[in-house]
């Protein structure tokens, strides 16, 4: 997401679509981004558009860039809502970034499990998603870049009283033990060539002006979900060793979590 957002000059318009209360801060990037979602957040951003997903009310070519961070999966049309997304971006200079889980991995089934709601499509398939967002929009696929999970769901500060209440059976919802959990989930992934970390797909779309990387991202916040490159975690020093473990602060929301080179495990991409 953050690759293509920081390409698009000032006057560029982004649609962050199914966003709730956005998928980027205000100001971060110089594009404008529009926010749209069938219901009305708590903390609704500065351009908030209520909107049904399968009938934008966006004239043609109306956007440079659209957003579905982990929102195409619970969208009730699929189908009609990439036509949509096809209609209202533009053909060129413009790029669309999806993420969506994997529902056959243990991130979505758990996610299930605790009684989360709204993922009402199961993608299974990278290759038939790819060909059904390539075929609805126009746009070329580009590149995927394969994720991992942190269960940031089953962190106690990202839940109310209600669904806290469920995750005794799940470490308590303990932010502490919920890092070292999914770092000893990753080594385990590192040692036998499983793939429980693995989470879904980041998928990108359009005429876009960078190389994605494909491998996967594997340091994931336990708090707020946001991923990071090993690399660029160690090239901007925010690494840190403790004995024998690293460990980095999330750059966005400053969260202890273990550290993990990605080097390690390229294997997910291979075996999905």
């Amino acid at each position: 997401m953050r690759e293509i957002l920081k390409q698009l000059p000032p006057q560029a318009i982004v649609l962050d679509l199914g966003s709730g209360e956005g998928s980027v801060p205000a100001g971060l990037y110089p594009a404008r981004l529009v926010s749209g979602d069938i219901q009305r957040p708590t903390a609704k951003p500065d351009r908030f558009v209520q909107l049904d997903s399968a009938r934008l009310p966006f004239k043609d070519a109306a956007f440079d860039a659209i957003i579905l961070n982990h929102s195409l999966e619970h969208f009730p049309d699929v189908e009609s809502s990439l036509l949509e997304m096809g209609r209202v971006i533009k053909k060129e200079r413009a790029g669309i970034y999806i993420a969506v889980p994997d529902s056959a991995t243990l991130a979505d089934r758990v996610y299930r499990r605790i009684g989360g709601a709204g993922h009402v499509n199961r993608f299974t398939s990278l290759s038939d998603l790819v060909q059904l967002i390539v075929r609805t929009t126009g746009l070329r696929h580009q590149g995927t870049r394969f994720l991992c999970s942190s269960f940031s769901i089953l962190n106690g500060l990202n839940l109310g009283p209600r669904r806290l209440g469920r995750m005794v059976r799940f470490l308590g919802g303990n932010e502490r033990l919920l890092a070292l959990s999914t770092l000893l989930l990753r080594s385990a992934d590192h040692f036998l060539h499983t793939g429980a970390s693995f989470y879904g797909w980041a998928l990108y779309f359009g005429d876009i002006a960078f190389d994605v990387d494909e491998g996967p991202w594997t340091n994931v916040c336990v708090r707020c979900g946001a991923g990071h490159s090993s690399a660029w975690l160690e090239t901007t020093g925010r690494v840190r060793r403790r004995w024998l473990l690293k460990s980095y602060a999330c750059p966005n929301c400053g969260a202890r979590n273990y550290f993990t080179s990605d080097e390690a495990y390229e294997f997910l991409r291979r075996g999905r």
